[in-house]
């Protein structure tokens, strides 16, 4: 595959099963493979906690996460990137899904958008997907207002206190 191009993804399962997603171009966004994406799926339903959800998808990058959570049941995603092409990618995929309706995009850096949330706001679910290079996990856990949290490292993280490793 040539440098700079992302490999075709599609929604796995549920209401959007078999959509085209897209994905801004360039090094800076990752996508989660459709195979490790229904990985963790497959997952998230054996502890029952998609249909209904409110989810994060933070460093959203493409939203395949987000996408596929609301075409499995969840009941709103909050997209989060600071980036212009993932935003616009983002937007396309809720709209080509028929998902828009129950997603909210954010632009702004995962870590102000944290700052600036209410109390109240909590989220069952989240997904953190940052850059490899990130190292604010600690900083990040501790801000987040979610009851289970997915997380993509290019390394071992570090749990920070009143939260564990279930996988």
């Amino acid at each position: 595959m040539p440098p700079g191009t992302v490999p075709a993804m599609r929604v796995v399962a549920g209401t959007a099963r078999g959509r085209s997603l897209v994905a801004p171009a360039g090094a800076r966004t990752r996508p989660t493979t459709d195979r490790v994406r229904e990985a963790i799926f497959n997952a998230l339903w054996s502890r029952g906690v998609l249909e209904g959800a409110r989810v994060a998808d933070l460093f959203a990058g493409s939203g395949a996460l987000g996408v596929e959570a609301l075409s499995r049941g969840a009941a709103h995603v909050t997209f989060v990137d600071s980036a212009g092409p993932a935003r616009r990618a983002i937007r396309r995929n809720v709209e080509a899904c028929g998902v828009a309706d129950r997603a909210t995009i954010v632009a702004a850096p995962v870590e102000r958008w944290l700052a600036g949330l209410a109390p109240a706001d909590r989220f069952d679910l989240a997904f953190c997907d940052p850059p490899y290079a990130f190292d604010g996990w600690a900083t990040l856990l501790a801000a987040l207002p979610a009851d289970l949290v997915v997380l993509e490292s290019d390394r071992p993280v570090e749990m920070p206190a009143g939260w564990s490793l279930a996988r």
